[in-house]
């Protein structure tokens, strides 16, 4: 594909699910391609089709060989899906042993399944933007289903996380970090729980203890289910498909309206803190810069809300433009 492809032209093959196209899209979300806002505004119309499942774990709880699992369910039903990793540990990123990448050979030379990684570093906070970015592409490539796996250990990966329509986090039995890190904040944005590998000792201890926590913290209208599976041979993908369907035609209620603004909002917050960020970074040097203001801070000559005033009203001076 030739390197001065225009947006309107790459839309147009977007649109028709061409995978070169897809993936000349998604590197230009990732590097913050300044054609991409065109693209993005000829490509949103055609969004809003997809259903978006997050799933997110611990290193080495099964999450890609869920979404794999999952990727055939629904191929199963003819549906495309869509798989975005930002797990640098994840198979679909190819960080992983060649056993697993050979177990998911068939995904990759199915047509009817497209899958990526996201880098995750270099970002400065706009992982979530990409990431939401390449989301929006599939979507308006035609895809049904779009997985989106992540590690959900920093706040990166839990705006990510946030991004998607159905939350699942995905626990193993033996791996006492994962309860702690559901308490330090998945708890909230977690819409299924599903202990994979469950065939391992203490699979049921687990299950309690994220019951447990149910209980004691604030009941919503849609209750968490606690699944397990063992992804490897499919064991309990059918159930969790199904509580998937269940969790869809419960956001097409009126708590799911709530959600989906609540997504649109956190999504546009994002974009607004990039763009203030690199106009910020835009003024780090010379006279009025952020260096400039931080000197007369530590030097008692300014305080930080004078300095951030100034700083924000030249940002202002500057229309925004980087």
């Amino acid at each position: 594909m030739a390197a001065d492809y225009t947006p309107e032209a790459l839309a147009g093959l977007v649109a028709e699910g061409r995978t070169r196209a897809l993936a000349r899209a998604v590197s230009w979300a990732e590097a913050g391609d300044p054609r991409f806002p065109e693209l993005l505004a000829r490509l949103h119309p055609r969004t809003g089709r997809a259903r978006v499942i997050g799933l997110t774990g611990s290193p080495g709880a099964g999450k890609s060989s869920l979404a794999a699992a999952l990727a055939r369910r629904f191929r199963s039903e003819g549906r495309k899906v869509g798989v975005v990793a930002v797990d640098p540990s994840s198979p679909f990123s190819g960080g992983a042993i060649l056993g697993d990448r050979i177990r998911m050979q068939d995904l990759y030379t199915d047509p009817g399944v497209w899958i990526r990684s996201m880098a995750t570093r270099g970002h400065l906070g706009g992982l979530s933007r990409a990431t939401a970015d390449a989301v929006d592409v599939l979507d308006a490539g035609g895809f049904d289903e779009v997985i989106v796996e992540t590690v959900g250990v920093g706040q990166d990966e839990v705006d990510v996380f946030r991004l998607a329509e159905s939350c699942v986090v995905v626990l193993t039995p033996g791996m006492g970090d994962d309860i702690q890190a559901i308490k330090a904040g998945l708890m909230e944005v977690a819409d299924l729980f599903v202990v994979n590998k469950a065939d391992r000792d203490g699979a049921d201890k687990v299950v309690q203890e994220i019951l447990q926590m149910l209980e004691l913290g604030e009941r919503g209208a849609w209750v968490p289910p606690v699944l397990k599976t063992v992804a490897r041979d499919g064991t309990g993908v059918e159930d969790l498909a199904d509580a998937l369907h269940e969790h869809r035609g419960f956001l097409a209620g009126p708590a799911g309206a709530g959600r989906r603004r609540e997504r649109t909002r956190r999504r546009i917050e994002s974009i607004v803190r990039e763009r203030l960020l690199s106009e910020l970074s835009a003024l780090s040097s010379g006279d009025g810069g952020l260096d400039a203001h931080a000197a007369l801070v530590e030097a008692r000559r300014e305080d930080p809300i004078a300095a951030a005033e100034s700083l924000l009203a030249a940002i202002k001076g500057r229309g925004g433009k980087g």
